[in-house]
């Protein structure tokens, strides 16, 4: 038997910890850009109970407490904007499990693997097309004088549809614009939890007379819970969010469809353009004191019910 003497452990701590450097270094830049972007400006949510003027400064702004919060919860821009961030975001979530997961269980079954990778690239693609872009496809789509849709419908009889003065109809193609983007991205989580299971069961299950379905039903699904378990948690972080590019680019931030397309985050941004930073901040605020909130509650009903799948 080898015995080590103190002297021995002691350098081999500091042997590690020499070891260790190069990758310490490499976390370096993230952790500076932690630093000067999300907490140094942790600061400047003062402004929130504040009167805020540049010639002042922030801490030198007069306190007004919570004047800016009852501004935004007795205006009329209070409930549909949390109304339809809430529902966009619980909506566009579930949605998105079961899409993703639909999808996730036709990847696994395909046997092909050059057809497989022609898959993955098609359905990874739009995620990495901006907004703006997709923006301008809806348009050229819903257009009312030259759009894809009002030309086929004209020509089949029917009357052209102003789909950009029609707030009914916004629901829906959100919807699709949101699948249609972060579909692909959305279903690589699931698909990469199904590689990792093991072949076997589904042999096992099969020998005991279990159709397919019947196999994805008590074997795949069941596998994924965990991960859905967890991907809702961190979710909940943005339920008061939305996403900005979706809502502001592709309705064109026409006013016309603020019932249906305005959330809490485009009603920050014109904030913002108009310079009411106190105002935006408030509700800022808001968004991240009930996006906590919501982690935490929705992490701790998941302990209560299946401890192995909560996130802390």
């Amino acid at each position: 038997m080898r015995c080590f003497s103190p002297l021995q452990t002691k350098k081999t701590k500091s042997g590690g910890f020499s070891r260790q450097l190069p990758y310490l270094f490499l976390v370096l830049p993230a952790f500076i850009y932690e630093i000067i972007f999300w907490l140094l400006p942790l600061g400047g949510v003062v402004i929130a109970f504040k009167d805020f003027n540049y010639r002042d400064g922030i801490f030198g702004s007069p306190w007004v407490g919570f004047k800016y919060f009852d501004y935004f919860f007795t205006s009329q821009d209070a409930v549909r904007t949390i109304r339809n961030t809430i529902l966009y975001s619980v909506w566009f979530h579930v949605v998105g499990i079961i899409a993703g997961v639909f999808l996730a269980i036709l990847l696994y079954e395909v046997s092909n693997r050059k057809l497989l990778r022609v898959y993955h690239t098609t359905l990874l693609a739009p995620y990495f097309i901006s907004w703006v872009v997709v923006a301008y496809v809806f348009n050229i789509l819903l257009g009312y004088s030259y759009g894809v849709l009002n030309q086929m419908i004209t020509a089949c009889g029917g009357t052209a549809v102003q789909w950009y003065s029609e707030p009914a109809y916004w629901p829906v193609i959100l919807t699709i614009a949101a699948l249609w983007k972060n579909i692909g991205m959305g279903c690589v989580f699931y698909y990469a939890n199904l590689m990792s299971l093991d072949e076997n069961l589904f042999e096992a299950a099969a020998i005991d007379g279990a159709g397919r379905i019947r196999q994805w039903i008590h074997i795949g699904i069941p596998s994924l819970i965990p991960l859905i378990c967890i991907l809702t948690i961190m979710k909940m972080g943005s339920i008061m969010g939305g996403d900005f590019g979706l809502f502001y680019q592709v309705s064109m931030n026409n006013g016309a469809l603020y019932p249906a397309t305005d959330i809490l985050s485009t009603y920050i941004y014109r904030g913002l353009v108009s310079g009411g930073l106190s105002a935006t901040a408030a509700v800022g605020l808001f968004q991240s004191v009930v996006g906590f909130i919501m982690v935490v509650l929705s992490n701790s009903v998941v302990k209560r019910l299946d401890p192995d799948s909560a996130m802390f």
